[in-house]
């Protein structure tokens, strides 16, 4: 036996809109803030103006907002370093893979006109700064196979290639430098440290197109925990069976780098990529509660804990970023980003940077 299937009778449209549903869409908004922000992009019927273009983002909207929040928080931050009474102490960390690529000639600029006050980079940040005056790197691609490249005596950064020939040149330069380090630490009592090291490579380099070139001319220091982790490690290992003895003391540098921090007026941190060049800088500002400003420039998420893809609110939770601050994290390629930032920001205030007097650093 089947029942009638009994259904609701459906309003026609004649009869109108069901009032839950015309509810449900049609409702009433409440009054946003005075003054907030209305979304706005680029318009190109005025023509090609890039720095308007670039100031637009802040109202764009999604990580077009948040890089425009980083060009404002990054003037905030040289601002405070050129006018105000004991400036601001700006720290500057980046991974290596962004001194492989072409981000290294903007990291130039920026030290050698005494933009930045210290560096904090890996030993790839160091090494392929100068193995590039050595010889060159060159643009491959993402999908070239490494079985393939393997053989033919080719290392693959991303896309990015770097013939295996550029770290035997950078062997045959950098052993003699050694050589000459063990000489001065046994006849002479020099007592190593990375930092001093890289200063010394940038001198030995003497060649205007390097970061540690510069960064030891006009002393900067750059600091360099895990030194020992890539090609210079390398270098290292082999010279120590033909030349044993060098030592490095990394516990002289950690109170160089925090006595900095310590000692600043105010501190400012620019950091591009994660892992331990986020976490060093970060962990030196936590000596004095916080850095003042904070930029972050990654492409990690938080979701699994790391370092690396924490936001700025973690910091301000360890210490490392005053509660007052106005942090910002940009989730981008840093090779996309940076430059643009240092054209809105540091480029903008070149001459600002010539006039500044030595007694405010």
């Amino acid at each position: 036996m089947f029942l009638p299937i009994i259904q609701s009778p459906v309003p026609k449209m004649a009869e109108g809109v069901p009032c839950d549903a015309k509810g449900a869409v049609m409702m009433a908004s409440d009054s946003l803030p005075e003054g907030t922000p209305q979304v706005k992009g680029y318009d190109f019927n005025n023509g090609i103006d890039y720095n308007q273009l670039l100031q637009s983002y802040l109202y764009t909207g999604f990580q077009a907002t948040s890089f425009g929040q980083a060009v404002r928080e990054v003037n905030n931050m040289i601002d405070c370093k050129l006018t105000a009474p004991g400036g601001c102490t700006i720290f500057l960390g980046y991974t290596s893979n962004l001194i492989s690529s072409g981000v290294r000639e903007s990291i130039r600029y920026l030290v050698q006109h005494k933009m930045v006050d210290a560096i904090v980079t890996t030993a790839g940040g160091i090494e392929e700064d100068l193995i590039k005056c050595l010889a060159p790197t060159f643009l491959g691609d993402f999908s070239l196979k490494g079985a393939d490249l393997r053989p033919r005596g080719i290392n693959r950064i991303g896309n990015l290639l770097v013939p295996n020939n550029n770290y035997c040149m950078f062997e045959d330069w950098i052993t003699p430098i050694l050589d000459q380090m063990v000489l001065e630490q046994d006849t002479e009592g020099t007592k190593w440290t990375p930092s001093k090291m890289i200063a010394r490579l940038g001198k030995e380099i003497n060649n205007p197109d390097s970061v540690c070139y510069w960064a030891q001319k006009n002393e900067i220091p750059v600091f360099s925990p895990a030194l020992t982790d890539g090609s210079l490690g390398d270098m290292m290992y082999f010279h120590s069976y033909k030349n044993p003895g060098l030592k490095l003391d990394i516990v002289e540098d950690i109170r160089r780098l925090n006595s900095l921090v310590i000692f600043a007026k105010k501190t400012g941190i620019l950091i591009l990529g994660g892992g331990l060049v986020k976490h060093h800088i970060c962990n030196a500002n936590l000596m004095r509660n916080g850095a003042n400003y904070a930029v972050y420039v990654n492409t990690a998420q938080e979701f699994d804990g790391s370092d690396a893809g924490a936001r700025p609110d973690e910091a301000v939770s360890w210490g490392k970023i005053t509660m007052d601050a106005n942090p910002v994290k940009v989730y981008a390629d840093a090779t996309l980003v940076f430059p643009l930032l240092v054209a809105q920001t540091f480029a903008q205030k070149h001459a600002d940077f010539c006039t500044k007097k030595p007694e405010q650093d």
